[in-house]
């Protein structure tokens, strides 16, 4: 688990860089879930998710020595484009490796804020592995998307910002990919609130974590597509993971349905824009296998980075296959 006092000092940091993202609430959601939910949007985060908070976190770490050296990541879109922001900032060049099917928004985003793609095949090539093979390769620091304290703790910062304006939560609801932000976010509340219920949403097809911590080890796993694209992961971190079986109380899946109608009532009621991922919290919150009645509830808005085009092909696909965006309230 991370120190405290390292998510402190990341919040540190990160002021003035990162954006106090808003939390939002709506009597609409509360009413289908039967709680109280208060979402927190990272999705209105700089470079349109969370990820911007640990990737600044780390390079503004590093010494000037290693800033000359220039950073490098690999990254679905999120990560990279928080990455490209922060070196731009920090004052260091940036390489990105991304997969050949990241959506385009995310490529061009990565590109405009200044840093070199690279792309890779992510059915072939582990993803790790090819990070680590360039930055040897090239000499630079490898920015890993989750798989570091550093990175954890910027993610950690979202929880400080919640309990200082919520208090204390019943339950918290996080995404989980390789496991960054619930072990920073999980760290911090099982300091500061132990009573608060942790509860990782991972993909229905490919729900990793659920599969590692059943093993009681991490789990490899071929890669199964599905819709959520920042959470395109074959194992767990070796760091996150044993943090996420320390602060992580449950795990919820969610199929590619529930997320087209999670992201359809995020843009109908909220007005929010979403990519599958970010709504992944919300709908797990919004499934009748999880039960939140009367619970005070943080659900976080991971990312919103997501195009106009593929969001409406995205929101025609949920309205085709259910008739409808919106999921029915609960009796």
């Amino acid at each position: 688990m991370l120190e405290l006092s390292d998510v402190v000092a990341a919040q540190e940091r990160i002021a003035g860089a990162a954006h106090r993202t808003p939390v939002l609430t709506s009597r609409t959601l509360d009413e289908m879930t039967g709680a109280r939910l208060f979402l927190k949007c990272e999705s209105l985060q700089r470079t349109g998710s969370f990820k911007f908070r640990g990737a600044y976190n780390l390079i503004a770490s590093l010494s000037e020595a290693e800033r000359r050296s220039g950073v490098c990541a690999v990254s679905a879109g999120n990560h990279g484009q928080a990455v490209a922001l922060a070196a731009r900032l920090a004052g260091t060049r940036a390489t990105i490796l991304m997969p050949g099917d990241a959506p385009e928004v995310k490529l061009a985003a990565v590109a405009e804020y200044g840093a070199d793609i690279v792309t890779y095949d992510r059915f072939t090539t582990q993803q790790t592995e090819a990070g680590r093979e360039w930055a040897a390769e090239h000499g630079s620091v490898l920015v890993h998307p989750f798989d570091d304290p550093r990175v954890a703790a910027g993610a950690g910062t979202v929880a400080l910002e919640m309990l200082d304006e919520l208090g204390a939560l019943d339950v918290v609801l996080v995404p989980i990919g390789g496991g960054g932000a619930i072990s920073g976010i999980g760290s911090v509340l099982k300091q500061l609130t132990p009573r608060t219920r942790i509860i990782g949403v991972e993909p229905a097809a490919l729900p990793i974590t659920r599969m590692s911590m059943d093993a009681g080890e991490r789990v490899r796993a071929e890669l199964r597509p599905h819709l959520a694209d920042g959470q395109m992961l074959t194992t767990p971190g070796e760091w996150t993971f044993p943090v996420m079986c320390e602060v992580v109380d449950d795990l919820a899946a969610v199929t590619d349905a529930e997320l087209l109608a999670s992201m359809a009532l995020l843009l109908d009621r909220l007005k929010l824009a979403t990519e599958p991922s970010g709504a992944a919290a919300l709908a797990a919150a919004l499934s009748p296998s999880l039960d939140l009645a009367g619970a005070r509830v943080g659900v976080l808005v991971s990312g919103g980075n997501v195009g106009a085009v593929r969001l409406a092909d995205l929101l025609s696909q949920g309205r085709a296959a259910s008739g409808s965006p919106v999921p029915a309230a609960r009796p």
